[in-house]
């Protein structure tokens, strides 16, 4: 953490990526104990990037988020009681408790969804992006993928879409060595996500993606310029998952040598908490924090898991049917 820190900023990030970890804490939790259908992808461990980054974003501006996108959607602004229920599959989730935790959303804070399929939200933020500049306004795209997503069609085709019309969308790479279960240098040809962004011409910095600071400051700058209508921009955030892929993977293909170490000397949460306590903030009110965090999500899932499932009738209500695939094409 750089010193000359903005105390009352920093905490604020604390507090957010405090309640980011309890909220998929709860989640885990859920899986375990079958309430929660389906896969859970922790994203414990990289909270920096997302309240580095998607808490500099406007409410108008546009979202579009990974398979693990929890942190991504609280820190743009969604009711995480909303998003608890959708987890959970239950009245009153983000969307409609249909959509689960690869496909979250929430249209009135701006995040267009996360997405299971590995970097289908790149070109889907190129297209949101365009019909930004058509439109007019000031608005951004932002979109965040993992490292395993530069080496599929949509990084390099969103990535030239997005050059060549000059469009207003932010990329970040949160680079977390692991692609699934394969670590990404192996399956990667040259110098990663930067270099191949600066090969299409686009402007990128890599960054300390366990510093919330430094996340911050590296994003401010690139979100002023896009928002100015300097193009598109990349920011690579140097990160670490604690967990294996999903919820229910040991990681045992990652030497745990190195797990625990990383873990001791780049989690974020705890640096920005050693931050804070250099700055004259006691502990009794750090750990307030974070009780605070837990607290909040244990209520929201309680909650959630005492509402009902979707009624059977309504499961077709949100698919939109275009006719005869047929009559239309031919």
């Amino acid at each position: 953490m750089r010193p000359n820190i903005d105390a009352d900023r920093l905490r604020e990030h604390y507090r957010l990526m405090l309640r980011i970890r309890a909220f998929e804490d709860c989640a885990i939790e859920g899986a375990v104990e079958k309430r929660v259908l389906g896969a859970i992808h922790p994203s414990i461990g990289q909270e920096a990037v997302a309240a580095g980054v998607v808490s500099n974003l406007r409410r108008d501006d546009r979202l579009l988020s990974t398979h693990r996108g929890h942190g991504h959607t609280l820190a743009k602004g969604a009711d995480p009681r909303a998003m608890m229920c959708e987890l959970f599959g239950r009245v009153g989730g983000s969307c409609g408790g249909k959509g689960g935790s690869m496909h979250i959303a929430d249209f009135s804070v701006g995040m267009l969804g996360a997405n299971g399929v590995v970097s289908a939200n790149i070109t889907i933020a190129a297209g949101a992006a365009h019909a930004i500049k058509l439109t007019g306004g000031d608005r951004i795209v932002c979109c965040l993928f993992g490292d395993g997503a530069i080496n599929r069609g949509p990084f390099l085709e969103g990535l030239n879409w997005a050059q060549v019309f000059g469009l207003p969308v932010l990329f970040v790479c949160e680079d977390n060595d692991w692609a699934a279960t394969t670590r990404t240098s192996t399956m990667t040809g040259g110098d990663g996500a930067a270099a191949r962004a600066r090969s299409l011409g686009l402007p990128a910095e890599t960054v300390n993606g366990n510093d919330v600071g430094a996340v911050e400051e590296v994003a401010r700058g690139a979100i002023q310029r896009v928002r100015a209508g300097e193009g598109p921009m990349l920011i690579h955030a140097i990160t670490f998952r604690h967990t294996g892929h999903t919820s229910a993977d040991p990681g045992a293909y990652r030497p745990a040598e190195e797990v625990a170490r990383r873990i001791a000397q780049e989690d974020p949460v705890s640096a920005a908490r050693e931050a804070l306590r250099l700055a004259g903030i006691d502990d009794a009110a750090l750990d307030a924090d974070a009780a605070a965090a837990r607290a909040e999500m244990a209520a929201h899932a309680e909650y959630a898991a005492a509402q009902p499932y979707p009624d059977v009738s309504g499961a077709f209500d949100d698919v939109q049917d275009v006719g005869s695939p047929r009559e239309m094409a031919f």
